[in-house]
């Protein structure tokens, strides 16, 4: 199972970042990010170091289960940067930790008494700190992650609505598994399958996210080697679904809250020795949304890790 393992990973549950939504909410759906990629799956003692890059322009005003009339929201579009660092260190093959630094550049625009404006705003998000155990099989194809997301993101400029602030203010309780294993003989053909609980367990400001699943089924092909076999090559294909609670708070709008999605994305990894550089393209397919609230058309995933 060793060829399974090191062919690409199916595990990047940490960085499932939730931006909730408040009046006339965005429905960012960060979340989708922290699932069903092709990095960071552990195959034995070791760590590895990743930077993330991923983008997000929700200019679509969406209600139920079809656009609506821009005119039916004041928020018209929010553009967003999204840059991750974080590193996994498993200290042998059952245990293992992660952590996972966000930066967010993001501009809102929306109306005001002025008319429609635009705003921008750069800053760090909330950390993820999480366990890893693998120690449920003899190859660690089946593992558990846990941890919480803490409230070190900005969630006070004051230019943005709470459902369009970097950070949450939350204090958020994270669980999760996965399962990866193969569909023929030599291994070529492989599977996977994890999903992630964000439940918010403390909140400020009046404002409480609404909890979030985000799950993924995905295949990829581990057979093709590029420049006499110094570089590997795998499609990944994967379905990849969320359902996220409406909010709740004062300082919330629990009517164009929540929502509930399935996307497709089609990906691929190319590695060589410890490097590994990963992208795909997320199209959303079937999805409910509440109310008035703002979605993509697509969403982009790049993440260049190394072992070590």
């Amino acid at each position: 199972m060793r060829n399974l393992l090191s062919a690409p990973r199916a595990i990047s549950l940490a960085f499932a970042i939730l931006l909730p939504a408040q009046a006339f909410a965005c429905a960012c759906g960060c979340g989708v990010f922290g699932v069903g990629t092709s990095s960071l799956f552990p195959s034995g003692s070791g760590g590895q170091a990743f930077v993330e890059y991923d983008f997000m322009d929700q200019n679509r005003n969406w209600s139920g289960s079809s656009t609506a009339p821009s005119a039916d929201n004041p928020d018209k579009e929010i553009r967003t940067n999204f840059v991750t660092m974080g590193a996994q260190y498993m200290f042998n093959r059952r245990w293992g930790v992660m952590a996972e630094v966000p930066y967010w550049s993001r501009s809102f625009t929306t109306e005001t008494g002025g008319g429609v404006e635009t705003f921008r705003h750069a800053a760090f998000g909330d950390v993820r700190l999480m366990g890893v155990y693998t120690g449920l099989s003899q190859d660690m194809s089946t593992g558990v992650i846990f941890g919480g997301k803490l409230p070190t993101g900005d969630y006070k400029y004051p230019n943005f609505d709470r459902d369009t602030q970097i950070g949450t203010g939350s204090t958020d309780l994270l669980l999760g598994g996965y399962h990866l294993g193969p569909l023929n003989k030599d291994n070529s053909w492989s599977y996977f399958v994890q999903g992630i609980w964000d439940r918010p367990i403390a909140s400020q400001g009046g404002y409480r996210p609404g909890e979030e699943f985000d799950a993924a089924v995905g295949v990829f092909y581990g057979g093709l080697s590029l420049v006499g076999g110094k570089i590997k090559l795998a499609p990944v294909l994967q379905l990849v679904g969320s359902a996220r609670a409406r909010d709740g708070g004062p300082s919330s709008d629990s009517g164009d809250s929540g929502y509930s999605r399935i996307i497709v994305s089609p990906g691929v990894e190319l590695s060589s020795g410890a490097w590994r550089l990963y992208g795909d393209v997320e199209f959303p397919g079937v999805q409910h949304f509440n109310g008035n609230q703002l979605a993509a058309a697509h969403l982009f995933k790049v993440i260049l890790s190394r072992n070590f």
